[in-house]
């Protein structure tokens, strides 16, 4: 009897929990028993790994082979499994020392031909394996960068089974891989473009300070989607920790880009309409993935055409948004992902949408009330901005008005807002106004009652909820520290007050 173990990783959400790959070799009839709750993906890699070992110039063993993936009782997916699979039996088989595979992760699917395939996940994988003291990880070459991205892994690039054979039998050895320099970032929309809507650039620069959300309506060409567009620009770069944990993310959904593997700046999700609330939310019948929500996780989710989305899609946004993550449970398991995201709702005002605005509208009364229903009170309970923007008039967009300031001028009066709210949260875990808890907001930062009379009055008179209130609270909060003020004003409530009921208002 011949045993060999190896590791490997198994991802749970954006944790990955480490896997011990054994094979046990033995004497009886021919055949390959794989124990450890594999999925259908994984009970298909002893096929996988049988032809690649061929087609690499050795032998599967024809004894009975039993494969033990530990823990048991964590189910096992997708087919990142297969490296280690092969290097275990091959060690079990004798064909490479059992000590060279001891404490070696291994990651990466195989191809028929021996050739080694990039999967999903690897950067949460590879940080697992760091954090369970693992000082060596296999990878394919083509999640190489991603890999190298934690530094205290010593990251081994392989493009065939052959190479990794070779290098454990100290006949080729592989040479560890050296995070490259990050790419330049491509240039962001321009705030500059958009022309006149000067309460919709107020109202994109005061959510970026805060991080707020906005909601956005107008007729069509009112310039909704290109304000929404430019906001990831005026927030600030990601830091290292935000930088990995949104790159996890993205690793594990498919959507890292093979030339940037480190995202550095906010990202910015647009998802269709049409859009399932597993593509919006996160889900899928195998493994649970990411979905658009997590994946703006640091950045902005814009929905376009809100109400067109099904109200039971946007309903779902209610709990997240308020908590900052999802998880999504299924019978075999459950995945919890961040997603503290700005939200950016837009709209039209109707269903026929006439760029003149009211005065050529064609719908009823009662269908612009079931049209804007569908976006219901729950949730617009939420939205800290609500903007109403007007038609773009002639001389905005022909005569040659001053050049509205650029995204650079902007969002430099938003990194110096932030850190004043950051210095004022020290020592509270939190660095955003939109995050600071209402009991907070009135015992240790409140505001003179005399500058909050418009607000009473408005929560008095049922114009806005108590969360509403201290939504408000934080709004001026984010005003005041644009403004550089260290207080509140009763000027910058009203502000914060009239922007979150202007929609209620139209």
């Amino acid at each position: 009897m011949t045993l060999a173990r190896t590791w490997s990783v198994g991802l749970a959400g954006v944790r990955g929990a480490m896997v011990e790959v054994e094979v046990d070799i033995a004497a009886g009839l021919p055949g390959v028993a794989l124990v450890g709750l594999p999925d259908a993906v994984v009970r298909q890699s002893v096929d996988r790994v049988r032809a690649a070992i061929a087609n690499a110039g050795g032998e599967f063993p024809v004894r009975r082979v039993t494969i033990g993936l530990s823990p048991a009782s964590m189910p096992k997916q997708g087919s990142g499994f297969d490296l280690a699979l092969a290097a275990a039996v091959l060690a079990a088989a004798g064909a490479v020392p059992e000590a060279a595979v001891d404490r070696l992760v291994l990651l990466g699917e195989l191809g028929l031909d021996g050739s080694v395939r990039a999967i999903r996940g690897v950067l949460p994988a590879v940080l697992a394996a760091a954090r369970a003291g693992h000082g060596q990880v296999v990878v394919p070459a083509a999640n190489a960068a991603e890999a190298a991205l934690v530094d205290r892994v010593e990251v081994l690039a392989v493009a065939t089974l052959a190479e990794l054979v070779a290098h454990l039998q100290g006949a080729g050895r592989l040479v560890p891989h050296v995070r490259g320099p990050q790419p330049a970032e491509p240039p962001v929309p321009d705030l500059g473009d958009v022309v006149g809507q000067a309460a919709g650039r107020r109202a994109v620069e005061i959510a970026a300070a805060g991080g707020h959300h906005l909601y956005l309506a107008g007729p069509p060409g009112a310039g909704k989607t290109m304000l929404a567009e430019r906001l990831p620009g005026l927030l600030p770069p990601l830091d290292e920790e935000a930088a990995l944990e949104v790159t996890a993310i993205h690793s594990i959904a498919g959507t890292l880009p093979p030339e940037a593997p480190l995202v550095t700046r906010p990202t910015f999700e647009a998802p269709h309409h049409s859009a399932t609330m597993a593509a919006l939310i996160g889900g899928g019948s195998g493994q649970i993935r990411p979905g658009a929500l997590c994946r703006a996780h640091r950045g902005v989710l814009f929905l376009d055409e809100a109400p067109e989305f099904p109200r039971a899609v946007l309903d779902t946004l209610r709990q997240p948004l308020e908590r900052g993550q999802v998880t999504i449970q299924r019978a075999a398991g459950a995945a919890t992902f961040p997603c503290r995201a700005q939200l950016v709702l837009a709209a039209n005002p109707c269903p026929c949408a006439t760029a003149a605005g009211d005065t050529a509208c064609t719908c009823s009364p009662l269908e612009r009330r079931r049209y804007q229903a569908r976006l219901s009170g729950p949730l617009l309970d939420r939205v800290d901005l609500r903007v109403e923007l007007p038609p773009v008039t002639r001389a905005a967009w022909l005569d040659g008005l001053p050049a509205p300031e650029s995204t650079a001028v902007v969002a430099a009066r938003v990194a110096r807002a932030r850190a004043v709210a950051r210095a004022r949260l020290a020592g509270t875990g939190l660095s955003l106004n939109s995050e600071v808890p209402g009991r907070l907001l009135r015992d240790r930062f409140a505001v003179p009652r005399a500058s909050l009379r418009l607000a009473e009055r408005a929560l008095e008179r049922g114009s806005i909820s108590v969360r509403g209130f201290d939504r408000v609270v934080r709004v001026a909060w984010t005003v005041a520290d644009l403004a550089g003020r260290a207080v509140p004003s009763a000027d910058d409530v009203a502000e914060a007050l009239g922007m979150r009921l202007q929609r209620a208002a139209a």
